[in-house]
């Protein structure tokens, strides 16, 4: 199977870069090839989370928002707007936006800090709360599923190699 058919997506990235070598000989295209197989990776990992919350009324902002505040404790904790944005590098504009969406639906709330009564804690509701529940099972089993042709041992490497473009070196 090519790299095009595994991702579902395009050509086969080897193929693009033999005609890039043909068209612009003077360049060294590879990077092209890794740049597009962790492309073609990421959106076959985000499509398949997106079809995990499909049905559910909530795209993968508010899924965010969710997961964050879920993963503060046992009944899920809380968080002032400022630290949500701050764990989702978010700015707080956009940090607003999805916390108002959440609310209309009822999946959250805005409650007043018993420490600084200027300043609002955001916390699961119950129905926030089951929906998250519910969703990190098959949102696991759904990444178990994207990754499974991967042993342990190329997980770690791949999360290391990973990390290091994300980290952005060599910039």
């Amino acid at each position: 199977m090519s790299q095009a058919d595994e991702a579902g997506q395009g050509g086969p990235l080897d193929s693009i870069l033999m005609q890039w070598r043909r068209a612009r000989p003077d360049i060294d295209a590879s990077p092209m090839v890794v740049c597009g197989t962790i492309w073609r990776a990421a959106e076959r990992i985000r499509l398949g989370v997106g079809r995990n919350l499909a049905g559910e009324d909530l795209d993968f902002a508010g899924f965010d928002v969710l997961m964050t505040l879920r993963r503060q404790g046992e009944r899920g904790g809380s968080l002032t707007p400022s630290e949500l944005a701050k764990d989702m590098m978010l700015s707080t504009s956009a940090m607003t936006n999805r916390l108002d969406r959440l609310e209309r639906r009822g999946l959250i709330a805005r409650q007043s800090d018993p420490q600084d009564r200027r300043s609002l804690r955001i916390v699961l509701t119950d129905e926030g709360f089951a929906l998250i529940e519910r969703l990190v099972v098959s949102h696991v089993e759904t990444e178990e599923r994207l990754i499974a042709r991967l042993d342990k041992a190329e997980r770690a490497l791949l999360t290391a190699l990973l990390t290091k473009v994300a980290a952005g070196e060599g910039e």
